[in-house]
C-alpha cells in the first residue's frame, strides 16, 4: 500500500482499496437544498411503500394475487431506495465521500438484484392480470396462493444468481490509478470507465445480461398486453371494458417508467453516455419511479383506497379509545 492509502501498484494496474464517489459535490450550492429533497422523498418512500404492504396484509378483500405481488413490489421498493439514498444523504452531508472497495461491490450487487428482481415482478404480475381477463373461470385454480409464493420466489432466487457471476467479473477486472467516480452510487457503468485495458468482455457481458434482464420480460410484458388488450376490446359492455383497462392502467404506468429508464441507461449505445449525465439519468430509476409507483398504485385503484380509508378510520377510532383510557386512567 503506497503513503496515501488508496491502493497496491500491481505493474502498470492497481488494486484499488477505495473508491471517492463524485456525486452532487460539482453543485456545491445546491448540497443543503438536495439533502433536504431527497430526504422528503426518502421518508415518503419508506411510508408510502409501507403502508401498501401492511393494507395488502391486513384488508381481507386485498388478499389477492395481485396484491401479493403488489406487496412483494412495494417491499423491493423500499429496499432499492435504502441501497442508494441514505449513502447519497451521507455524501451530502460530509467531505469524504470514499466507499471501500467492498462496499461499492456489495451496494452494486444489491442494485442489481433488486433492480432485476423488480423486472421479473413486473413481468409476473402482467402475467396475473393476463389469466385475470384473459381466462377469468380459471384464474382463482391458476393463480393460486401456491404458484404466487414458487412465482415471486423464483424471482429473487433468478436475480440473486445472474449477478453473482456479472459482479465478480467487474471487480475482478484490473483498475487503474484513478479512483474517483462521477456518480452518487456504485454503479456499472462508472465502474467500467475505472477499468484499465480492454472493457470489451465487461461490457458485453452488462450488455447480455440487461438484455435478458430487462429486454425480455420487457417483450413478455407486452405480449401480455397485446392479448389483454385484444380479449377487452371483444367484451360487449363498455362499462365491462372500462373495468378492465383500469385494472391494468396502474400497472402499465409503472411498466412504461421503468423499463424505459432503464433501457435508456443500460441499452443506449455507448457513444450517447455523458460521464456528467449518468448519474442524473439515474435518479430516474433509483429515486423518482419509487416515488410514483405508491401514489398511482393508490391514486389510480379503487381498492386500495377504500382499504387506506377504513385502515385510517380504524387507525382514528383506536387512537380515540386509547387517549380515552389514559385520561381516565
Amino acid at each position: 500500500m503506497d503513503r496515501t492509502g488508496k491502493y497496491f501498484p500491481l505493474g502498470n494496474h492497481t488494486k484499488l482499496v477505495e473508491f471517492i464517489l463524485i456525486g452532487f459535490s460539482d453543485v456545491p450550492s445546491l448540497q443543503g437544498l438536495l439533502f433536504g429533497v431527497f430526504l422528503i422523498i426518502y421518508i415518503f418512500i419508506l411510508m408510502g411503500n409501507s403502508l401498501i404492504i401492511m393494507i395488502t396484509k391486513v384488508d381481507p378483500s386485498l388478499q389477492t394475487p395481485m396484491y401479493f405481488f403488489l406487496g412483494n413490489l412495494s417491499f423491493l421498493e423500499i429496499c432499492y431506495v435504502s441501497d442508494t439514498l441514505p449513502r447519497l444523504l451521507a455524501d451530502l452531508c460530509r467531505q469524504n465521500r470514499k466507499i471501500s472497495f467492498l462496499a461499492c461491490a456489495v451496494q452494486l450487487y444489491f442494485f442489481l438484484v433488486l433492480g432485476a428482481t423488480e423486472c421479473f415482478i413486473l413481468t409476473v404480475m402482467a402475467y396475473d392480470r393476463y389469466v385475470a381477463i384473459c381466462n377469468p373461470l380459471m384464474y382463482p385454480v391458476i393463480m393460486n396462493s401456491r404458484l404466487c409464493v414458487q412465482l415471486a420466489a423464483s424471482c429473487w432466487t433468478t436475480a440473486i444468481l445472474i449477478h453473482i457471476g456479472s459482479t465478480s467479473v467487474v471487480f475482478s477486472s484490473p483498475f487503474c490509478e484513478r479512483n474517483e467516480m462521477n456518480h452518487f452510487f456504485c454503479d456499472v457503468p462508472p465502474i467500467v470507465q475505472l477499468v484499465c485495458g480492454d472493457t470489451f468482455i465487461i461490457e458485453m457481458l452488462t450488455f447480455v445480461i440487461a438484455a435478458l434482464v430487462v429486454t425480455i420480460p420487457f417483450l413478455l410484458i407486452l405480449g401480455s398486453y397485446v392479448k389483454i388488450i385484444t380479449n377487452i376490446l371483444k367484451l360487449p359492455s363498455a362499462t365491462g371494458r372500462a373495468k378492465a383497462f383500469s385494472t391494468c392502467s396502474s400497472h402499465v404506468i409503472v411498466v412504461t417508467l421503468f423499463f424505459g429508464s432503464a433501457i435508456i441507461v443500460y441499452l443506449r449505445p455507448k457513444s450517447t453516455h455523458s460521464k456528467g449525465m449518468d448519474k442524473y439519468f439515474s435518479l430516474l430509476y433509483c429515486i423518482l419511479i419509487p416515488v410514483f409507483n405508491p401514489i398511482i398504485y393508490c391514486l389510480r385503484n379503487k381498492d386500495i383506497m377504500v382499504a387506506l380509508e377504513k385502515f385510517l378510520q380504524k387507525w382514528i377510532v383506536l387512537r380515540f379509545i386509547h387517549s380515552k383510557n389514559s385520561s381516565h386512567s
